[in-house]
């Protein structure tokens, strides 16, 4: 799979989200006080329309249906996301294995 690239305000959002659980659209409102409404909207319907964040709820295009709505993280996308958010926590690639001598 390729690497997946975030902007910041995707980060925030998903950091808000959280990777494990479902966050409600209030607790994600309110979170978001500090980016504007318009950015906000777009970077969250750039990360469902990808798959990334998924939501009860088909249209969300207003600050009050994100309100109303609960979202949680793709579980199938949580890993690369973790690793997309947190860049210095990167997974070692794995060693080969050994190889006995005869």
């Amino acid at each position: 799979m390729s690497e997946i690239t975030l902007s910041g305000g995707e980060i925030t959002i998903l950091k808000t989200i959280g990777l494990s659980g479902p966050a409600s659209g209030k607790q994600l409102a309110e979170h978001m006080e500090d980016m504007e409404s318009a950015e906000f909207l777009d970077a969250l319907e750039g990360l469902m329309t990808i798959g990334y964040v998924l939501a009860n709820r088909v249209n969300i295009r207003t600050m009050d249906a994100v309100e109303a709505s609960s979202f949680r993280v793709n579980p199938s996308f949580a890993r690369e996301l973790r690793d997309a958010i947190y860049p210095s926590r990167t997974r070692q690639a794995k060693t080969t294995r050994r190889q006995r001598r005869v």
